[in-house]
C-alpha cells in the first residue's frame, strides 16, 4: 500500500499514530468495535460516551429503561447508564487495538450530566482512555477535568473566536495536555453544528480561511504548530486536502471521519440505515433548527424531518387580546376564545383543522402549530417522559440543574432526541428516526469503492483513505 504523499504519522499520547481521527457519533453509532478496528488500523478511534450500550451477563445489549417517577430521578438514571456503557465500550475497545493506535472518548457538553458522565467514565478507565474531544457548547471545564485524569483534550470548535474564549478563560492553565483543536465545519459536519448567529446556514464558507484564522489564533496564544488541527466536516479523499497537508501556513493538520465509518463491517448502525446512505444524492442531508439542543444539525432529510418540516409550516402568531393585525377571533384547534389571529391565519386554520390537524399547540414564541391527535398525544407523551438528556431542553423545559427547568414553554416543533437516536440505532424505523450524517453522505453513491454493494472493513477503510482515495 502506497501512502498519500506528505501524509507522516503525528506523536499522540506517547505513540506514533495516523493522521486520521474516528469520529465519536453519539448513542450507539460509534461503539467499541469500530472505534477499536480504527485504533487497531493506526489511527484515533473515538468511543461515544453519549447514551452508550452496555451488556448483560449473556452479552446482550442492556435496554435503557426508566420507570422512575420524577424526571430528576430518570436523569439520575441516565447517568448511571451512561457511565456503565462508556466504560464498558472503552475497555472493549482498548482490548481490540491490541495496543496500537488509540481510543479517545467522545461527550457532548449540552448532554444531560455531562460532567458527572465524563469523571465517571475517566475515573473507571483510567490508564484506556488517551483523550477526550468534547463539543457542543463551551466546554471551559473539559481542560480542568483532564488535568485531574491526566488524559489528553480535545476540544471541537468552530471558528478561532470560540477557541479563543476557551483559551482565555480555562485552557491556558492546562497547555500541556492540549493534544489537538478540532475544526467541526458549521456546514459540512453531521450531528450537531456550531453556526453562531453571524453566519448564514445557507452560505457555506470555505473551510480553508477559517482553519487558517484557527492557527493564527493558536499562534497568538503561544500554542505550537504541532498541536494539530482536525479538519472535521466534509471530509472523503485525503487527494482533494493535498494542498492542507505540510503546509506552513496551517501547520500540523489531522483529518476527522465521521460519515464514512457509517459504511463499514464493524459500524454498530443497523443494515437498514447502511442500505440507505448508499441511496442518498446531493442535498439529502438538510441542515436543520430542530434540535431540542436549540442547535443546528444535519441530518437526512426522510419522512421524519419533514414532517416536522411541515409542522412548522402549519404555524401562526396569536395574541391573547384582540391587537393590531391580530382582529380575528381563533375558533378551530384551541379552548377558549381569547386567541386572536389575522383573518389571513383564520383561514389557514380553518384548513388545516379540516384537513385533520385539530390541535393547535403553543410554543414559546408566541405561535401555534397545528398537528393530529395522533401527533399530539405523541408529543405529550414524549415530554412526559423525558428523562433529562439534555443540560437545557427546548423539547420538554428540561434543564439539568438549580430548579430543573428552562422557565420557557416545551416547544412542541422539537422532538425528544433521546428517544429517536436510541431507536434508529438499535433497529427502528429509519424513515420515522432522526438519521444524522454529515454533507457528503451522498459520495457513497459515487465512490467506487463501495460499488457492487461493497462494505469494507475498517482496516481496509482506513488503508483506503491512506492512499489518498
Amino acid at each position: 500500500m502506497s501512502v498519500f504523499k506528505g501524509l507522516k504519522p503525528i506523536l499522540y499520547g506517547g505513540r506514533e499514530v495516523w493522521p486520521l481521527v474516528e469520529g465519536g457519533k453519539g448513542v450507539a453509532a460509534t461503539n467499541h468495535m469500530s472505534s477499536g478496528a480504527w485504533a487497531a488500523a493506526g489511527g484515533i478511534g473515538t468511543v461515544s460516551a453519549v447514551n452508550a450500550d452496555s451488556y448483560d451477563a449473556e452479552g446482550k445489549i442492556v435496554r435503557q429503561v426508566y420507570e422512575q417517577l420524577t424526571r430528576k430521578e430518570r436523569h439520575e438514571q441516565l447517568i448511571r447508564y451512561a457511565i456503565d456503557g462508556a466504560v464498558e465500550q472503552v475497555r472493549r475497545a482498548y482490548d481490540i487495538a491490541g495496543g496500537k493506535g488509540a481510543i479517545n472518548i467522545n461527550v457532548l457538553w449540552e448532554m444531560g450530566g455531562a460532567q458527572a458522565v465524563l469523571e465517571g467514565v475517566l475515573e473507571k478507565t483510567r490508564g484506556l482512555v488517551t483523550g477526550v474531544t468534547c463539543g457542543a457548547g463551551m466546554p471551559y471545564k473539559l481542560s480542568e477535568i483532564a488535568a485531574r485524569f491526566n488524559v489528553n483534550y480535545l476540544p471541537i470548535v468552530s471558528s478561532g473566536r470560540a477557541f479563543r474564549a476557551l483559551w482565555k478563560r480555562a485552557y491556558h492553565k492546562v497547555s500541556h495536555l492540549l493534544a489537538a483543536v478540532v475544526y467541526e465545519d458549521p456546514w459540512l459536519a453531521g450531528g450537531h453544528n456550531g453556526l453562531s448567529n453571524a453566519e448564514d446556514p445557507r452560505k457555506p464558507e470555505d473551510p480553508y480561511p477559517r482553519v487558517k484564522a484557527l492557527r493564527d489564533t493558536m499562534r497568538a496564544e503561544g500554542v505550537s504548530d504541532d498541536v494539530p488541527i482536525v479538519m472535521a466536516g466534509g471530509v472523503w479523499y485525503l487527494r482533494e486536502w493535498n494542498n492542507w497537508i505540510d503546509n506552513p501556513e496551517l501547520g500540523a493538520i489531522a483529518f476527522q471521519f465521521g460519515t464514512r465509518p457509517l459504511l463499514t463491517e464493524e459500524s454498530p448502525i443497523p443494515q437498514p440505515w447502511k442500505d440507505h446512505l448508499r441511496t442518498l444524492e446531493p442535498g439529502d442531508v438538510l441542515l436543520h433548527r430542530f434540535s431540542p439542543t436549540g442547535f443546528y444539525s444535519s441530518a437526512v432529510r426522510n419522512p421524519f424531518l419533514q414532517s416536522l418540516e411541515a409542522r412548522s409550516e402549519r404555524q401562526i402568531p396569536y395574541s391573547r387580546v384582540a391587537a393590531g393585525e391580530h382582529t380575528a377571533q381563533l375558533d378551530v384547534g384551541v379552548r377558549g376564545k381569547n386567541f386572536w389571529v389575522t383573518p389571513g391565519d383564520l383561514a389557514r386554520a380553518r384548513e388545516w383543522f379540516g384537513a385533520g390537524f385539530t390541535h393547535a399547540l403553543r410554543t414559546p414564541d408566541d405561535t401555534m402549530v397545528f398537528v393530529t391527535p395522533s401527533e399530539r398525544d405523541e408529543i405529550q407523551q414524549d415530554q412526559k417522559d423525558c428523562m433529562g438528556c439534555l443540560s437545557h431542553c427546548g423539547f420538554s423545559s428540561w434543564k439539568d440543574h438549580d430548579d430543573y427547568t428552562t422557565g420557557r414553554l416545551a416547544d412542541p416543533r422539537s422532538f425528544c432526541i433521546q428517544k429517536t437516536l436510541q431507536d434508529i440505532a438499535h433497529g427502528g424505523d429509519i424513515d420515522q428516526n432522526l438519521m444524522f450524517a454529515g454533507h457528503a453522505a451522498y459520495r457513497f453513491k459515487q465512490d467506487p469503492f463501495y460499488s457492487n454493494n461493497f462494505t469494507p472493513t475498517v482496516k481496509q477503510l482506513v488503508d483506503r483513505i491512506l492512499t489518498g482515495d
